[in-house]
C-alpha cells in the first residue's frame, strides 16, 4: 500500500518536471510565467540547485548504491554537455559545462564498471 503510494508521488513528480522541461524547451517565457521565476532571481535560484545536487552528492556517497551513483553522474553529464551546447550555439565560452559533462560521463562508465564487475576489476 505504501509502496504505491511513494509511486504515485513519484509519477506525479515525474509528469509536473516533465511538464516544466517540456515548457522551458519549448517557450522559455512561458516556462518562467508557469513556475514563476524572474530572471534577476537566477543567481540565487542556481545556488540553491547546486546546493540539492551537492546534497543528493553526500546521500549517494553514504547510500553507497552504484546504480545510483552511476545514474546521478549520467545526469550530471547531461546537465554539463546541455549546457555546454546552449553556450557554444551562443557563441559564448563553454568549455567549463562541456567539460564538466564529458567528466561526469567518465565517472558513470567507471560507476557501471563497478556495478557489473562488483567492483572487483582494476
Amino acid at each position: 500500500m505504501l509502496l504505491g503510494l511513494v509511486n504515485i508521488c513519484l509519477l506525479i513528480t515525474l509528469l509536473l518536471l516533465a511538464y516544466l522541461a517540456y515548457l522551458f524547451w519549448t517557450d522559455p517565457a512561458r516556462g518562467l510565467r508557469e513556475t514563476t521565476h524572474r530572471l534577476e532571481k537566477l543567481p540565487t535560484v542556481m545556488a540553491d540547485r547546486y546546493t540539492a545536487f551537492a546534497a543528493l552528492a553526500v546521500g549517494i556517497f553514504f547510500f553507497a548504491d552504484l546504480k545510483m551513483t552511476a545514474f546521478f553522474f549520467a545526469v550530471c553529464a547531461f546537465l554539463g554537455l546541455a549546457d555546454g551546447v546552449i553556450y557554444a550555439r551562443a557563441g559564448h565560452p563553454h568549455l567549463k559545462h562541456t567539460l564538466s559533462g564529458v567528466l561526469a560521463m567518465v565517472a558513470s562508465a567507471i560507476s557501471l564498471y563497478a556495478l557489473f564487475t562488483n567492483g572487483d576489476a582494476v
